[in-house]
């Protein structure tokens, strides 16, 4: 489905729902839309937190019947709904109950609904994924299919977002990098830092308050279709470099290549021992390499990589506890003897 909408902005408040809104993209697309003026109501467990303040907050649990009840009271409607969950049954079951009520949907979907994760360049005419719901991507493209077939095209809006990073990262993809280059750079001597070695990987990382902006500004203006959300692309090695500028690393970098993280037994993207934004690129190097034209003639502006990185590096050495406690990266003992390993080889 190619993208699709008017350009007229919004002339009143609008009523928004917001299935979820206690966690990092929900409750940022919460902010955005309470800081331009709208009606916003949150449905939500609430198990990750609390509503942003100014917000309406509905205690529910989607697995449960029900669980819209208080949102359709008194024949209530919407202007939108906005879903970010990554279980296609939850999608089925709102759309089933709220497509009367409202005027549009939105589903936050995700780039890991596309097959072909190696070619550089596709767009949102690429396969997708068969609908496995056991699987994120496959769950994400039922999801989709659930929105389409209850609000129809010229009512549903699929946000297929890429990589998320900016404040609030806690899987560590985007901040264990300027982190661990601003912990490198505190040592009196300036520690020396392992890095992947991966030419022609590319990544795009979209800061979730650019994404949550577009969202709303989207549904300000009737916005249907499906757009890739994401970031401005480049390669790996200029990610890392731009992570080390921010931090103020001016020690040594230790380049090591696929094969050799391969035989170390580190892995790759995010989790324990790991080299976060890496992935093999025999197999990826598509993943972080879409076109994002059609988010771009849609209005999604992303902020320089350098602002959000910088921002991300404030929000990690904010947090309480120990740096880099969300469990991404390497250890500092893990990463001290692959540095004398590599630098024995």
């Amino acid at each position: 489905m190619g993208p699709t909408g008017t350009t007229s902005s919004a002339r009143r408040p609008l009523r928004l729902l917001i299935l979820g809104g206690t966690a990092w993209l929900g409750r940022t697309i919460v902010e955005a839309a309470l800081a331009g003026g709208h009606d916003v109501t949150c449905l939500a467990r609430g198990s990750s937190g609390d509503v942003p303040e100014g917000a309406a907050f509905v205690r529910a649990d989607r697995r449960t019947p029900g669980a819209y009840d208080a949102v359709l009271e008194g024949g209530r409607r919407w202007d939108a709904v906005v879903d970010l969950s990554r279980d296609a049954s939850h999608v089925r079951d709102a759309v089933s109950v709220l497509e009367p009520a409202s005027a549009s949907f939105v589903f936050v979907s995700s780039v890991s609904v596309y097959a072909d994760t190696a070619t550089t360049g596709a767009d949102e005419t690429a396969a997708l994924v068969d609908a496995d719901e056991s699987d994120y991507g496959g769950s994400k493209v039922a999801g989709e299919r659930a929105v389409v077939e209850a609000f129809g095209a010229d009512r549903s809006l699929l946000v297929r977002a890429g990589l998320i990073g900016g404040p609030g990262d806690h899987t560590g993809r985007t901040g264990w990098w300027p982190l661990r280059f601003a912990l490198a750079a505190a040592s009196s001597e300036p520690d020396p830092v392992l890095v992947p070695d991966v030419p022609g990987l590319d990544v795009q990382p979209v800061d979730v308050r650019d994404l949550a902006s577009w969202i709303v500004a989207s549904v300000e203006r009737g916005l249907s279709g499906t757009f890739d959300a994401v970031g401005d692309r480049q390669s790996l090695a200029d990610h890392l470099a731009v992570a080390r500028r921010v931090a103020g690393h001016t020690g040594e970098v230790v380049p090591v290549d696929e094969p050799w993280l391969d035989a170390h037994g580190v892995g790759p993207w995010a989790g324990p021992r790991s080299m976060p934004l890496w992935v093999p690129v025999a197999t990826h190097a598509g993943f972080g390499a879409r076109s994002g034209g059609a988010g771009r003639a849609a209005g999604l502006v992303p902020r320089p990589v350098d602002e959000t990185l910088r921002d991300v590096l404030a929000w990690e050495l904010s947090r309480p506890g120990p740096a880099g406690s969300h469990g991404a990266g390497l250890e500092p003992a893990d990463e001290r003897e692959l540095l004398t390993a590599a630098r024995d080889r």
